[in-house]
């Protein structure tokens, strides 16, 4: 809209739904809002006396209004949310967790596939979630695909024949001891008990939709039937097949935290506040189960009411968790168009969950304030080190910290790395790389074995400053290994080892089976991770380098119609030049085929 002055424009604004946006004299946002009365919400504003800092500001630095209609009043919200994201302005308070949670996507096409994802695409499929715990949604696809037959991929069709709806296809299933394995699809029109038809196949699709919805008695019904029905006719190994899929759904509902039947959907926010910092937790309840459980904190700037601080974050919270709920409860009042029943319980259920609600955040809000207690007055890499000292329980602060990887094609030229860090940053010239010299065979084990008593011994000769921490790429196996070479140089009480598998990013003890498993956001846990891609960057470099320069040198280069992917198939399985020379025909022939074999023999042979 062209500019005006702000009482005129406020004379003439409009009465519909919509989102408002604030502009400073330079033309930049500093807040966006939405309204259901725009005209009604935008001149509270500018009249009256403001008992707040953040509004008289506000207030003061607004030079120009610019509104947009919308026809819905989840329309405004979407777009509420997406002007706060792009412009960011000054006096809105951004969500700013920015943690991409997993979803459960039921794909929109023909025969669905169902999997996990952080993306969400609107091309019409449907998505379940988000969840917290990956961990809960794992254990859901598990049983989902223990109890259904569900398509993994195109198998022997592309995608577009698929989804073509004048070719009438089937899924082959085989089941085979309590499992399904997909064939393929058919395309012939064949009357086979292990043909899933398209019609069947929706049937299945809409009780996995019952499940995610956390309506489980239809899929307990439909199971205990089949069971019956397998029973009476003498096939008891089906029989038992239904039963224990029935005992797995029966058990993951169990576990699953129920609240009340009564309550189909309904989220919750509950705000508590100390003088600097605000502390939201949202819980999400849908058909009578807890979905949902998300904690957050702002700092107190422009902002200090609970009031106008949650006011402003429910509408980001709704969108991240795509709630569909038109209800809402909290401990405080709050004045929300997201939804349609705003109220504060004062007992039953709903109160119940409140409570509940309120006993989390104030749980966030003590470990929080733990987590953050000595660390203002250190810098970044300081407060990281800070962290990794308590999550490891180590006496020291780990200023110098060297980590170990191995590389090697299946056991062909073997190398190793150790990269340095030195109050959390990268030290280069500590770098070192290691060309195994004690072990012959794929031996990962031996070779962090040499490389941890060749770097230390020689630290000790040297008589250089040893690390505080040493991270081993590797589970308990490397793990070990690494410490026995410690020992031979009385250092295993001195310095501090871990080992950290790549898998599900497990951290180590020497001597204890059981790992430990940091949060995935610590910033400790972050720092591991970049030691351990940097070992593992600079011990391939080391591998490609030798492999590369091996394959130079190499004797077979002049052979002609012997390429590097012959050369490397030869290494791996003889270990060396002189190896291969001394290989008759035959062993040739199975590595390379026979026409290559010939070649190779009839060249060292002539």
């Amino acid at each position: 809209m062209e500019k005006s002055p702000i009482s005129e424009y406020l004379k003439n604004i409009t009465t519909s739904p919509g989102v408002y946006k604030f502009l400073n004299k330079s033309d930049r946002v500093i807040y966006v809002g939405k309204a259901k009365n725009l005209k009604k919400r935008v001149r509270s504003y500018f009249t009256g006396k403001k008992s707040d800092e953040k509004t008289r500001s506000l207030v003061s630095n607004i030079s120009r209004i610019s509104v947009v209609l919308v026809d819905t009043e989840s329309d405004a919200l979407l777009l509420e949310n997406n002007l706060i994201k792009k412009f960011k302005p000054k006096y809105n308070i951004l969500l700013k967790d920015g943690k991409s949670y997993p979803w459960i996507c039921i794909k929109n096409e023909r025969f669905p596939r169902i999997f996990l994802t952080r993306k969400i695409i609107n091309d019409g499929s449907e998505y379940f979630g988000p969840y917290t715990n990956i961990k809960t949604i794992n254990t859901l696809l598990d049983l989902i695909n223990n109890i259904y037959p569900i398509r993994k991929g195109n198998y022997n069709l592309n995608q577009k024949f698929i989804n073509d709806l004048n070719n009438k296809i089937s899924l082959r299933v085989l089941e085979k001891k309590s499992h399904f394995i997909i064939l393929g699809f058919e395309t012939e029109n064949h009357n086979s008990k292990n043909l899933i038809s398209e019609k069947n196949y929706n049937l299945i699709i809409n009780s996995v939709k019952n499940i995610l919805k956390g309506r489980f008695s239809k899929s307990k019904i439909q199971l205990k039937q089949q069971m019956i029905s397998f029973s009476n006719k003498e096939e008891f190994e089906k029989a038992l097949e239904c039963k224990n899929n029935l005992k797995a759904l029966e058990n993951y509902q169990s576990k699953s935290m129920i609240v009340s039947s009564r309550i189909k959907n309904l989220d919750i926010y509950s705000i508590v506040s100390d003088n600097n910092y605000a502390f939201i937790n949202f819980t999400q309840v849908s058909n009578g189960f807890i979905i949902s459980s998300f904690n957050t904190h702002v700092k107190k700037t422009n902002v200090i009411e609970d009031q106008l601080i949650l006011e402003q974050l429910i509408s980001q919270i709704k969108v991240k968790f795509r709630s569909k709920s038109t209800e809402l409860c909290s401990n405080i009042f709050v004045d929300s168009m997201d939804y349609k029943k705003c109220i504060i319980p004062k007992a039953g259920d709903k109160n119940h969950l409140l409570l509940m609600s309120i006993r989390n955040i104030k749980n966030y809000k003590i470990n929080i304030f733990k987590s953050n207690k000595n660390l203002e007055n250190l810098d970044s890499f300081q407060k990281t080190l800070k962290i990794l000292k308590n999550d490891l329980n180590m006496n020291t602060l780990p200023k110098h910290i060297e980590c170990f990887d191995n590389s090697n094609f299946q056991g062909s030229f073997p190398s190793s790395a150790c990269v340095v860090f030195k109050n959390g940053r990268p030290s280069k010239k500590d770098y070192r790389h290691f060309n195994i010299k004690s072990v012959s065979s794929p031996d990962d084990f031996a070779s962090m074995e040499e490389v941890v008593f060749r770097r230390y011994s020689r630290m000790i000769d040297e008589n250089k400053s040893l690390p505080n921490l040493i991270i081993i790429d590797g589970g308990k196996g490397q793990l070990s290994s690494s410490v026995k070479s410690l020992k031979k140089l009385g250092l295993e009480k001195k310095i501090s080892i871990i080992g950290i598998a790549k898998r599900l990013e497990e951290i180590y003890f020497y001597g204890e089976s059981t790992p430990v498993y940091i949060d995935k956001r610590s910033p400790s846990l972050k720092l591991i991770q970049k030691l351990r891609d940097e070992a593992h960057r600079f011990s391939l470099r080391q591998y490609r380098n030798r492999r590369d320069n091996s394959f130079l040198d190499s004797e077979l280069q002049r052979i002609p119609g012997i390429g590097e992917k012959t050369f490397l198939n030869l290494m791996k399985k003889f270990k060396s030049l002189k190896n291969i020379k001394t290989q008759k025909m035959g062993e040739l022939k199975q590595i390379v085929g026979a026409k290559k074999a010939k070649i190779i023999y009839d060249h060292f042979n002539s």
